[in-house]
């Protein structure tokens, strides 16, 4: 029997329900995803701080400095064990609309109390309460005391919910009216003291749920991990296919900062890039298959484009691509060449995606390791080189210049075989035209 009208309207209606869902949770992750870009921009002056400070560069084998070895890892320590705060501060920011210095300061009370609060219910579960308490002697007593000054076991997806449960809390209350007796205390003033309220909350919620959530989390990162090649190149294809929803940045932030751990002298580290420059010997696998495609195979892209470009446009393409090629090259920042063809011309894309899938999983497999503190460019490689902890750089820089031509010749054949619209072959627009 036929549905009736009535029927119809509802499944319709039931239809557009479910896509309009999709759609505003869709816009929600873009929107962290987007955030979170603002406190990875911090990773740079972090890790090359740190990277000077070792003993192979100006420590004692190398310059022979150590006090100022000293001081340059200090800096970089600093940046490093308070990246939850950074990325609460800077998702705050980044996730609010119309944001000023009172979401920072909002966000930086209610990460200090989130951070208390939680320690203190850690300090009671029998899964967390090493990581949170220390010993000191007092009165000539060993007790144990939590240590406000250890980072929280949370880690970064502490920090990330503080930074959106701020921003949510500055949107609804950074206008609010308060009586008159009470008018000191609104509009703006009014998000910190909300936002420590809320936060005490969430810590409280983190305090019970995380014992059994982080273990989940702690499991699944340990089984990504070990997957070894395998999962470096899913990681790989992922990151790319992600990348035109801005959404790469919340799986990174997972890889880089959450999975995976290691014991650096008493003090445990999360994440592949913390892992990496803690010195882990196991850690920059997931890192190192990024190399040959930033800084090698985007270049390749970029000068197929050109070369591709009708001769009335191809100085203005070359200025355009040689630009991004070199930033790619020496940055690691590859936006500007992806997104010249992943709209325009798909297929290339998808090709793009597989051979960074097949970059990660080959260097993977041959046990490469080197790491970065932002992205995969020279001045990362350069400054990690001659670290402890990188292995096989000549089979990391050899699969690059196979890429460079890789990516040159593939693209360079399949824009002029089908005719593809990359950037200086868009169809020429006629007076005829409306």
């Amino acid at each position: 029997m036929s549905p009736t009208p009535t029927e119809t309207a509802t499944d319709g209606d039931g239809g557009d329900g479910a896509r309009h869902a999709w759609s505003a949770a869709f816009a929600v992750l873009q929107r962290i995803g987007r955030s979170l870009m603002l406190p990875i921009a911090v990773l740079p002056a972090a890790g090359i701080l740190l990277r000077l400070g070792q003993d192979d560069l100006l420590g004692k084998d190398g310059l022979g400095w150590d006090r100022i070895a000293e001081v340059f890892a200090a800096a970089g320590g600093a940046l490093l064990d308070n990246l939850a705060l950074l990325f609460a501060v800077g998702v705050a920011i980044g996730f609010a609309r119309k944001s000023d210095g009172s979401t920072a300061l909002s966000a930086v009370v209610g990460y200090l109390v989130f951070d208390r609060v939680s320690k203190t219910l850690f300090a009671h579960s029998s899964t967390l309460k090493d990581s949170v308490v220390q010993q000191v002697v007092q009165n000539g007593a060993v007790k144990d005391v939590i240590g406000y000054g250890l980072k929280n076991p949370t880690q970064v997806l502490g920090g990330i919910v503080v930074g959106i449960v701020v921003a949510l809390l500055y949107q609804r209350f950074y206008r609010i009216k308060l009586p008159s007796w009470l008018a000191f205390f609104g509009g703006r003033r009014f998000v910190p003291i909300v936002s420590a309220g809320a936060c005490l909350l969430l810590g409280v919620l983190f305090g019970l749920a995380w014992p059994t959530l982080g273990h989940w989390i702690d499991a699944f990162g340990d089984w990504i991990t070990g997957l070894g090649a395998l999962g470096a190149g899913i990681y790989g294809v992922a990151n790319r296919l992600l990348l035109p929803f801005g959404l790469h940045h919340i799986l990174n932030s997972l890889i880089w900062f959450v999975f995976g751990s290691y014991d650096d002298h008493g003090t445990i580290v999360h994440g592949e890039i913390n892992r990496y420059l803690a010195g882990d010997p196991h850690a920059g696998t997931f890192l190192a298959g990024f190399f040959p495609v930033l800084m090698f195979g985007l270049p390749g892209a970029a000068l197929a484009i050109w070369r591709a470009a009708a001769p009335g446009r191809r100085d203005v393409v070359g200025g355009l691509m040689v630009s991004s090629a070199l930033t790619a090259f020496v940055c690691g920042v590859t936006e500007p060449i992806e997104f010249s063809f992943m709209f325009v011309a798909p297929l290339l894309y998808g090709i793009h995606v597989l051979l960074t899938g097949v970059s990660m999983y080959v260097l993977a497999a041959f046990d490469a390791q080197l790491g970065f503190s932002f992205s995969a460019g020279l001045i990362d490689m350069l400054l990690n080189a001659t670290k402890g902890n990188t292995r096989h750089l000549p089979l990391i820089i050899g699969m690059g210049v196979v890429y460079f031509f890789l990516y040159f010749a593939l693209f360079s054949f399949l824009i002029v075989r089908l005719n593809l619209p990359t950037p200086g072959r868009e169809p020429e627009e006629t007076a005829g035209d409306t």
